[in-house]
C-alpha cells in the first residue's frame, strides 16, 4: 500500500477491501470513499508486548486501524513527512515519529540498551527519547515525521555514521548502534543534547536524519 507524496507535509494512501493500515491518532486530514478509523489497543501486529513497549516509552495514544475502500490523506502538526519503503528488512523508528504504515508490516519493540548497553540507556535518559524503539519488519511502506526535512545517509562497512541523538529519526539494515560522548562527564553537566553525545551507527544500511533537533 504505497503512499503518494502530495507535498512535503502530506501523503495520500489508497485503502482497499481486505487490507488495513495503521496511523497515528489525529493523523487523518481528509478521506474519500467508505473508510473507517478504529482505535487499536492491541498495538498493531506486535501484540501485547508491543503495546507494553510503547506504554513504557510514554506513548499514551493508541494507533488507529484504517480499513475500507477509498483514499486517505495523512499529515500531523505540519511536520515534514518521509516515506520509507521496506523490502523484507527491519526499520527502527521512534514510536512518536510514526505517521502511518502498512498493516502487512510486523510491528515490535526493541530496547535500545540491547544494542547500546549502558550508554543506550543514557541516551534515553539524557535526550528525552524513549528507551524503546518501534520495529517494523516486512514488505511495505512507512511514513515517518520529522522537523525541517530529512536526509538519508548510507551506512557502509568500515565507514560508521555519527548522528546527534536528537536528530536521529530512523534506521534500517544490518546496523549496530552505540552512544559515545564527545566531552568528558564533567563537561556534560547541564547539557541535554548537542555535540556532547554522538550516536554511532555501523554496519550496512541507512540512517534518516532530521534537519532540526526539536522533539515531536
Amino acid at each position: 500500500m504505497p503512499f503518494r507524496e502530495i507535498n512535503s507535509k502530506m501523503v495520500e494512501a489508497t485503502v482497499i477491501p481486505g487490507q488495513r493500515m495503521f496511523s497515528q491518532r489525529g493523523a487523518m486530514l481528509a478521506y474519500r470513499g467508505d473508510v473507517t478509523f478504529t482505535p487499536n489497543m492491541a498495538g498493531g501486529q506486535g501484540g501485547v508486548m508491543s503495546m507494553i513497549g510503547r506504554r513504557v516509552a510514554g506513548e499514551a495514544t493508541p494507533l488507529m486501524t484504517v480499513e475500507g475502500n477509498g483514499t486517505v490523506m495523512f499529515g500531523h502538526g505540519g511536520h515534514h513527512i518521509q516515506v520509507i519503503g521496506l523490502t523484507g528488512d527491519t526499520l527502527y523508528v521512534e514510536a512518536d515519529r510514526l505517521l502511518a504504515f502498512d498493516g502487512t508490516l510486523e510491528q515490535g519493540t526493541m530496547f535500545m540498551g540491547s544494542q547500546g548497553g549502558v550508554m543506550g540507556m543514557v541516551r534515553g535518559q539524557v535526550t528525552g527519547q524513549g528507551l524503546f524503539t518501534t520495529t517494523l519488519r516486512g514488505h511495505g511502506a512507512v511514513a515517518v515525521m520529522a522537523h525541517g526535512g530529512v536526509i538519508e545517509l548510507p551506512i557502509t562497512p568500515g565507514r560508521p555514521v555519527h548522528v546527534d541523538p536528537q536528530a536521529y529519526v530512523a534506521h534500517h539494515g544490518d546496523v549496530r548502534n552505540k552512544l559515545s560522548t564527545a566531552l568528558g562527564w564533567r563537561d556534560m553537566v547541564g547539557r541535554g543534547s548537542g555535540e556532547a553525545f554522538q550516536l554511532e551507527l555501523s554496519g550496512s544500511g541507512a540512517v534518516y536524519v532530521q534537519a532540526s533537533e526539536e522533539k515531536l
